[in-house]
């Protein structure tokens, strides 16, 4: 495995109807809505190892710690970033920020587990 402390991966969108807040069930505003907000930090985090998984590996992700101090409306690009800090055996642990341009709209930290598809897919029938 070659994920190390200091891997960095992005991920991006743009705030729509579809993704703010009103849209989602976590409030009634159209402002980029926390939930998509983790997920877009959980997909900086997996686009952050997705290239050293071997073949028939994934991750999951098992916490979220997150902050999300400002608001963004339709039409603002967002980007999260996320970097490893902790690999333990399977557990990887990342920083994550959202930016809304140079503006920070959220941060914190999230937890993946490595993990084999097949097996775990087959606890679940």
């Amino acid at each position: 495995m070659s994920i190390t402390v200091g891997n960095k991966g992005t991920a991006a969108t743009i705030v729509s109807e579809k993704n703010t807040a009103k849209a989602v069930g976590s409030g009634n505003l159209d402002v980029f809505a926390t939930p998509m907000m983790i997920a877009l930090m959980e997909e900086a985090a997996c686009n952050c190892i997705i290239n050293s998984l071997e073949q028939g590996q994934s991750s999951v992700g098992t916490e979220v710690n997150m902050t999300h101090t400002a608001a963004s409306p339709i039409g603002a690009n967002i980007t999260a970033i996320a970097a490893v800090t902790e690999v333990d055996n399977r557990k990887i642990v990342f920083d994550v920020i959202a930016k809304e341009g140079d503006k920070e709209i959220g941060k914190g930290s999230h937890t993946r587990f490595l993990i084999d598809v097949e097996r775990f897919m087959s606890k679940l029938k």
